[in-house]
């Protein structure tokens, strides 16, 4: 059986004619890459964001049909504007129209994934079209065929056995060796049909599932706008660096901590099938990029410093607590209710200080955070809510193995006002809360008197 190597493009890497054209020359230059998954085009999904919202009039409605169409038809036209695939895209934009017109009169979540999904079902279609135009073999795949999720429309989580059982049934037969299988990240659907999103960034998530359900998957590619993982974000610190491999426990934590290049998700379908992932970019691929692997050759105690911005910190405090039991689980059951995973956790006698990522992870870009929530914490204990947080992971491993880090760490950024700490979970991580006004001068001094140079080398 032929290996298969999955990739996937972002959005910025299929925005256009010429760049399809790049990821094309990507995909048939590896003879084994046989699956690609395509987010939508670049501006797409913002703007069908905003026609699912329900709040535009009508000329709103044509307003951001207009810019949709330009995109659309931007690439029609580089492709000489073939008549089956025009009728298509034209079919797909009049649908979403009628459906932006339906949301006025009566929106929910259903209805904005149905929307939202278009990006990428014309994307993929269209890109289909260019290989075929470059004398390639291709074929256009439903994705929602096989990629079945739960009913929590905006994030959805995929149902991982009928997945691997749906792959191997509908989508592995198609490997002939030849054609090249192009399929949408991102969306998939419930189990009577209805479409479903995964969440912003679920196209990767996407790749790495369906890279999970091959068994023939040797390989997954994330093409993205930059030439792999830096040890910290370049536009904050000109002296970042690309790293050449990573071990998939590091990617993990630099994932969920803030590296953007990455959806935190994708890892750990890779890590259950042992799966390396590449990350490179797709405008420069040249320049190599980033393996992910299960071992790599170097071991630093410092390999890289992550950044996420918009952070909540909530100190839920009762005279309950002392030396009571399940003042916790009943925290933890109400936050499983909304579907909100907590970051950082400390406790005290009277009190529990976590922090929630509220950058909107959702498909509509709403924060995590309700009023339900709140007003049902509030039903127990005293909630004060803190924004203007930021959150600040430095990566590596052994950390908590190896002696003087922690003075290491803190002399470097003495200068900043730390709200709370997160040490000894992982060995891989130690996480601290700041102000939003200090994150960055945390990073570059972080970065700047620990990993420039010679970063230490655990023993």
């Amino acid at each position: 059986m032929n290996k298969v190597c999955v990739a996937k493009f972002g959005g910025t890497s299929v925005a256009n004619y010429p760049a399809m054209c790049n990821c094309a020359k990507i995909v048939t230059n590896n003879p084994h890459t046989k699956l690609v998954v395509l987010s939508a085009s670049a501006g797409v999904t913002n703007l069908l964001v905003e026609l699912s919202s329900g709040n535009l009039d009508a000329q709103g409605i044509e307003d951001r049909m207009l810019k949709l169409s330009q995109i659309e038809f931007s690439i029609l036209n580089d492709l000489g504007s073939p008549k089956e695939i025009t009728s298509e895209i034209e079919k797909l934009l009049h649908e979403i129209k009628d459906l932006a017109n339906h949301a006025i009169i009566e929106h929910d979540d259903a209805l904005t994934d149905r929307i939202v999904s278009y990006g990428e079902i014309m994307s993929t279609k269209l890109f289909t079209e260019v290989l075929k135009s470059l004398g390639f073999k291709a074929k256009w795949f439903d994705v929602r065929t096989v990629m079945r999720t739960d009913n929590r429309f905006g994030k959805a989580a995929p149902i991982i056995e009928v997945l691997s059982n749906s792959a191997k049934e509908k989508l592995v037969p198609l490997f002939d060796g030849e054609t090249i299988i192009v399929t949408q990240g991102f969306i998939g659907s419930n189990a009577i049909g209805q479409t479903t999103t995964l969440g912003r960034g679920g196209s990767d998530y996407s790749a790495a599932l369906l890279g999970e359900a091959i068994p023939q998957c040797s390989a997954i590619e994330i093409w993205t706008d930059v030439p792999g993982i830096y040890t910290t974000d370049p536009r904050m610190v000109k002296e970042a660096a690309v790293i050449p491999e990573i071990t998939f426990s590091e990617a993990a934590e630099m994932a969920t901590f803030g590296a953007k290049v990455l959806h935190p998700a994708t890892i750990f379908p890779a890590v259950r099938r042992n799966i390396p992932v590449f990350v490179g970019s797709s405008k420069n691929p040249e320049l190599g990029g980033t393996w992910v692997r299960s071992e790599t050759e170097s071991k630093p105690t410092f390999r890289a410093v992550a950044l996420r911005r918009n952070q909540k910190l909530l100190t839920l405090q009762s005279p309950n607590m002392i030396g009571a039991c399940g003042f916790l689980a009943n925290i933890f059951s109400i936050f499983a209710k909304y579907g909100i995973s907590v970051d950082l956790i400390t406790t005290s006698e009277v009190s529990v200080a976590l922090t929630i990522d509220n950058t909107g992870s959702q498909s509509n870009g709403q924060s995590v955070i309700s009023e339900q929530l709140i007003n049902e914490l509030k039903s127990f204990c005293k909630v004060r809510v803190d924004d203007n947080l930021s959150l600040v992971a430095l990566i590596g491993n052994g950390m908590s193995q190896v002696s003087g880090t922690g003075a290491a760490v803190f002399a470097s950024i003495c200068d900043v006002n730390i709200r709370m700490i997160c040490y000894g979970a992982s060995s891989h991580n130690l996480c601290f809360l700041v102000n939003s006004d200090q994150a960055e001068h945390a990073v570059t001094e972080l970065h700047h008197k620990l990993l420039e140079g010679n970063p230490q080398v655990i023993k």
